[in-house]
């Protein structure tokens, strides 16, 4: 698979992202909530780095792609609201059998804690269901926790709220 691939699929690859180090270390996502950002073009944005209250993203221009250290962030998630491209999500695989990850969600309904719903893959595949655990709302977008098996982890990027 080229590193290219995304731009002829539209969706990035797992393989894609660790070649791009945009990827934690296996032992960094052992420890907790950590950011995973999504964003293979070079293109002038740099919206994320002022929006981490931990100062764990870096760009070292504005066409670079983004940069993380891994040991300044906490997986707050702040930094997710704010990608205007929605490619920043939150991965915890911390526990035993299961993993939490923490997508944007701009569509209605608006889940509540508690709710199950379905996961959604890069490309729309529904992979399962999961269970809403945070929900919080900042510049007009919904930062939405959910509790999924630990091996949808690095697949779930979005949401689907059947009502």
């Amino acid at each position: 698979m080229s590193i290219q691939s995304f731009r002829s699929t539209g969706m990035i690859s797992i393989e894609e992202l660790r070649k791009l180090k945009l990827i934690p270390p296996e032992e960094r996502l052992k420890k907790g909530p950590v950011v995973i950002v999504e964003c293979p073009e070079k293109i002038p944005c740099n919206i994320c780095v002022d929006a981490c209250p931990q100062n764990a993203i870096t760009i070292k221009n504005i066409n670079e792609l983004p940069e993380i250290d891994w040991n300044k962030c906490t997986g707050c998630g702040t930094c997710v609201a704010y990608c205007p491209g929605l490619a920043i999500f939150v991965v915890d695989i911390s526990k035993p059998n299961k993993a939490y990850v923490t997508v944007p969600h701009e569509f209605l309904p608006v889940p509540k804690l508690g709710d199950e719903v379905t996961v959604l893959s890069r490309d729309g595949t529904k992979l399962g269901k999961g269970k809403v655990v945070k929900i919080f709302e900042r510049n007009r977008t919904w930062v939405i926790t959910v509790e999924v098996p630990r091996e949808f982890a690095m697949e779930v990027r979005a949401i689907w709220v059947e009502k």
